[in-house]
């Protein structure tokens, strides 16, 4: 059930879960399902739905204890914007890259007239 978005899946169920919250699937004071339940939900490791939980449980969203339920104890807050993808953190990145490249380049050449020598020597 988890995409191939590049990423975490942990965060993906996270994500899950908290819209399945705030749509009252599983309201304040009611119980998550367990483990294994959403292993087979979200067809993932079970290591992958623990640190899903703890996501939960950091954000006070959910509380429990190994072995036990995990009970719901607040709404979540925003929901993360989905739009950010890995594609465009990766274009982000490379403009960030060709806007330090520029810059430098033209501190380069300033710096360059202010010695009184052609730029790159």
């Amino acid at each position: 059930m988890t995409e191939h978005t590049g990423r975490p899946k942990y965060l993906q169920v996270a994500d899950e879960l908290r819209r399945a919250i705030r749509a009252g699937s599983y309201p304040v004071g009611s119980e998550l399902p367990s483990t294994s339940q959403l292993t087979r939900t979200y067809d993932v490791s079970t290591t992958v739905v623990r640190a899903a939980i703890r996501e939960l449980r950091q954000e006070g969203v959910a509380q429990g204890q190994p072995g036990k339920a995990v009970y719901v104890t607040a709404e979540p807050g925003e929901e993360p914007p989905d739009s950010v993808t890995q594609s465009d953190l990766v274009a982000r990145l490379q403009q960030l890259e060709e806007r330090t490249s520029a810059a430098l380049a033209s501190l380069e050449s300033r710096v360059a007239q202010l010695e009184g020598r052609a730029p790159g020597q």
